[in-house]
């Protein structure tokens, strides 16, 4: 009887102490615990590609989807590739050294909209929903399209392990664009259109072995004909801090029986070279991931863009391209380090962040700094997040461009004066990027000085002085950003990033240089 009772007590013990166990380390609900990798600008050499490999896997992560775009090195249609592709040797090096530290790497190919770097060749003009937004595909050419991405999905499934492939599918803004598309649409709804499409390229992906992955956004917008796609299509409903009904019923998608992974976001528009919108994006990391597991969804990923995804096109004349220009760059991915240690910290515990207890140990723990300077830190780094449009600060309440920079001035002295005592290249990205937004600031106060009805010849030397100082300033900012990113992008696209950055202040100086 005394050995039942101290067993039953000893199994007690072993309860409560696994209970306690599992409060205090929580298992998160997320089968699928990943990042998305955009490689449509800003390209990482294959070594920089593990290094990032390997510190996403230290931080508790499974899976890597790639947006390789132009990077892959397809061997059926040689016209795709460009400058920075990869070999296959190298595409297939990365993913066996992926899976050798328990990441998944799912290849991620555009195949409706954003196929701008496909579309701009000749060889698939037939394909295209507009001949002068190269966009986005048809979907009425179906043989077409079938025969063209069973080609990229068939290169894709013989180097990749991974059992998905993800077809794309968001932001098809050219639908029922075309005249063909316009009368279907006018018979049969977009919905259609859009669906019909999709099925045939999750039918591809499937006949490859492989489970159709896709954005959720123009799903939602037609949930009427979700029900249409392969039961085993899995949807990734991207959120980046806005009303869950933004694209349509979201109630329809929970509804659908189809498996959905959540999707935050570490850089997305308005991010651009100037702003980075720190706050808010700690906030969707802090709403959206214990969202998406509280509405069940088996996946996660973070999303981080290098770009938006639209393209300013040059033409040699009135019906021929020569080249396009991502419209929106933002800064490297190593200088976001903070959010993506957030967003592992968020997804092993799922309940809402606490950013400012984060932060605190972070800044502890990476750079030495204690709970009065990391306040600091934190301050400057979300002071005044607000975009200029022409000519005027997009905030909440009236704001002029001159306190602004104002702000912008007093964030980057800030953090020039924190003194990290480790990880000090790391701080450095911060220092640098205040350093570009103060510099873009200022070119902003004088494109606003020279734009005034009184602006007049006499004041151009003065204002051509104030460009020349911002130049030498450039100089200094573009020696800072090779030093920090050379190991993490290619030297010609660090040079690109520099002159694209700085072109607008020079492009003045020499309006303004003839007046003087």
């Amino acid at each position: 009887m005394r050995k039942s009772i101290i067993l039953l007590l000893v199994l007690f013990l072993c309860v409560v102490n696994s209970n306690a166990q599992s409060a205090n380390n929580p298992k998160t609900p997320f089968v699928v615990k990943g990042f998305h990798l955009d490689l449509r600008i800003q390209v990482m050499p294959m070594d920089a590609m593990k290094v990032f490999a390997s510190k996403l896997n230290t931080l508790g992560i499974n899976t890597l989807i790639v947006e390789w775009e132009a990077t892959y090195p397809f061997e059926k249609n040689p016209l795709i590739p460009n400058r920075y592709a990869y070999t296959k040797s190298e595409i297939i090096s990365f993913i066996q050294y992926c899976n050798s530290l328990g990441i998944d790497v799912i290849p991620l190919q555009q195949s409706f909209g954003h196929v701008e770097y496909i579309l701009r060749n000749d060889r698939y003009k037939d394909l295209r929903e507009d001949q002068k937004d190269f966009s986005q595909v048809c979907p009425l050419q179906t043989e077409q399209d079938k025969a063209l991405f069973t080609d990229l999905y068939t290169e894709l499934a013989s180097t990749h392990t991974s059992k998905y492939i993800h077809i794309g599918g968001d932001e098809t803004y050219l639908l029922g664009h075309d005249e063909r598309c316009k009368l279907k649409a006018a018979k049969e709804g977009k919905s259609k259109l859009y669906i019909d499409y999709i099925k045939m390229l999750c039918d591809i992906v499937i006949k490859l072995g492989k489970t159709p992955v896709l954005w959720a956004d123009i799903a939602l917008k037609y949930p009427e004909a979700i029900k249409l796609l392969p039961k085993g299509t899995v949807f990734i409903d991207w959120n980046y801090g806005w009303d869950m009904n933004r694209f349509g019923d979201h109630q329809k998608l929970m509804e659908s029986g189809y498996e959905i992974w959540g999707a935050p976001s570490l850089r997305s528009s308005p991010d651009n070279y100037f702003l980075t919108q720190w706050e808010k994006h700690f906030k969707n990391i802090r709403d959206f991931v214990p969202a998406s597991a509280k509405l069940g969804y088996k996946g996660i990923v973070m999303t981080s863009w290098s770009t938006s995804g639209i393209y300013s096109p040059v033409f040699e004349s009135e019906d021929s391209m020569i080249e396009e220009y991502a419209i929106r760059h933002v800064y490297p991915l190593n200088g976001f380090n903070i959010l993506l240690a957030a967003y592992a910290e968020s997804i092993k515990s799922v309940k809402p962040l606490n950013i400012e207890n984060f932060i605190a140990k972070y800044c502890d723990e990476q750079y030495g700094l204690n709970a009065e300077q990391s306040a600091r830190f934190w301050n400057a780094l979300k002071t005044a997040p607000y975009e200029i449009i022409h000519g005027e600060v997009k905030s909440k309440s009236p704001l002029s461009v001159k306190k602004l920079l104002d702000s912008a001035k007093i964030a980057e002295a800030t953090l020039n004066d924190l003194k990290p005592s480790k990880n000090k290249e790391e701080f450095d990205h911060y220092r640098l990027m205040a350093g570009i937004r103060t510099h873009y600031l200022e070119f902003h106060y004088v494109l606003q000085k020279v734009n005034t009805p009184t602006f007049t010849n006499a004041q151009v030397p003065e204002v051509l002085q104030e460009l020349k100082n911002m130049m030498a300033n450039e100089e200094t900012l573009n020696k800072r950003f090779i030093e920090l990113n050379k190991n993490y992008l290619n030297p010609s696209e660090l040079q690109q990033e520099n002159d694209l950055r700085n072109i607008r202040v020079r492009l003045l100086y020499d309006r303004l240089y003839r007046q003087k």
